[in-house]
């Protein structure tokens, strides 16, 4: 009877190992995955403000009168 209960468990232990395991791989890929989405959207939207911000910044520049900016000379 002992040597029964215990080649169920060692049965039973080794089933859910497998299936960890497989579980594991899938949700490493997953993970993978989604990290590879996420970095290319931050990319995306770094380039989008940084290409914003360049033109803000031209913007601007463009309505700075130039009458009004000091020279280095003239404190």
């Amino acid at each position: 009877m002992a040597l029964t209960n215990f080649l169920i468990t060692v049965a039973g232990v080794g089933a859910v190992v497998l299936l960890l395991r497989g579980d594991v791989r899938q949700t490493a890929s997953i993970f993978k995955r989604n990290v590879r989405h996420i970095r290319k959207w931050v990319e995306e939207e770094s380039a989008a403000v940084s290409k914003a911000g360049d033109k803000a910044v031209k913007e601007i520049e463009s309505k700075v009168p130039l009458k009004d900016i000091p020279k280095d000379g003239k404190h």
